[in-house]
């Protein structure tokens, strides 16, 4: 579900699971127990295959009903911030599409690197709401850009997505070296160091977490968990088939 290999000092966390790496309650359990279990090291985030992850699976949504999502809800968001909170340097390495779901979750790395797919937060385009967490890692991510991101669904290429602030380079050549060489390099700074410099940073995304997650996340809890919200989600997946 997730692979992690040793590249030097980096460790390389990759997600394997499916043709997408869609987000379920397993593989968003896990992202935390990696990151953990990697220790001191500079870690790099990226996907198997062809996506870095397509976002969540909407299928599992549809098909286990409200007491699934009373649980992948709280998970998606503990996945968010572990990677968001990590006190070691985490880099994306975006090697493919990175859609809702996985556009936070590489929004949530310190530097993220991107060689092809596109990227972007679909949720309204599917018809389901953010939780705080999420909106607050890509505000954090890339301050006013959000509105657009969000209110648009808008699929950015690397070079659109470049452009805006989601992604610091855009990789043509060996994705995966170049993150690693970003991870190493900023393992340069003592621990102690980065990890104070990245809580300072993240401060202001907190505050805004406490002060709105326990009124916000009601209402997304509810929408999501609504049957029309399970309506509109089995006639998307219809769609798709259609294609």
């Amino acid at each position: 579900m997730i692979e992690t290999t040793t590249h030097g000092e980096v460790a390389v966390l990759t997600l394997h699971h499916g043709p997408v790496n869609a987000l379920d309650l397993e593989l968003l359990t896990a992202i935390p127990d990696a990151l953990e279990a990697a220790g001191d090291a500079p870690v790099v985030l990226t996907g198997a295959g062809r996506s870095f992850s397509a976002g969540v699976d909407l299928k599992r949504i549809v098909a286990e009903g409200v007491p699934y999502v009373e649980r992948f809800l709280p998970a998606l968001s503990a996945a968010f911030l572990a990677v968001f909170d990590h006190p070691r340097p985490v880099v994306a390495a975006v090697n493919g599409h990175a859609l809702a779901g996985g556009c936070v979750l590489a929004a949530a790395c310190d530097v993220r690197l991107m060689s092809g797919g596109t990227i972007g937060l679909t949720e309204l385009a599917v018809g389901v709401p953010f939780p705080t967490v999420a909106l607050e890692v890509m505000r954090h991510a890339v301050g006013p850009v959000v509105d657009r991101l969000v209110l648009t669904a808008a699929r950015l290429d690397p070079a659109e997505a470049h452009r805006v602030g989601l992604v610091h380079e855009v990789v043509t050549e060996d994705l995966l070296a170049a993150a690693v060489s970003s991870a190493a390099a900023l393992a340069a700074v003592p621990v102690p160091v980065y990890a104070l410099a990245k809580r300072q940073l993240h401060e202001p995304a907190h505050a805004r977490i406490a002060a709105r997650r326990g009124v916000d996340d009601q209402a997304v809890d509810a929408l999501w968990a609504d049957p029309g919200t399970g309506a509109r989600l089995r006639d998307y997946l219809a769609s798709l088939v259609k294609r």
